[in-house]
């Protein structure tokens, strides 16, 4: 199985609601490797490496994300790793 990156950016209301560690901590269970943070336009930003599959679905997570969060939108673009080993939130 290959490596993948998936290069999110998640819309609606994100911020504040736990999106960004809950992120992280499904990232980590699932061998996922990359980052996430807030923008200043108030989406959230993020970056998944890792296995096609566990990628996938970490970007099928963002549709719904955390709990207390309303996701209006996902554009996602695909590239070639940079080999992350480690899933951190950025501020």
């Amino acid at each position: 199985m290959t490596d993948t990156r998936a290069h999110v950016f998640v819309s609606g209301k994100v911020q504040g609601v736990f999106y960004r560690a809950t992120t992280r901590e499904e990232a980590r269970k699932r061998g996922v490797d990359g980052w996430v943070k807030n923008l200043s336009d108030g989406r959230v930003e993020a970056v998944f490496e890792g296995p096609e599959d566990a990628v996938e679905e970490m970007v099928e997570w963002c549709h719904e994300g955390s709990d207390r969060a309303h996701v209006e939108d996902v554009e996602i673009e695909y590239d070639e790793p940079e080999g992350f080993d480690s899933f951190e939130i950025r501020r």
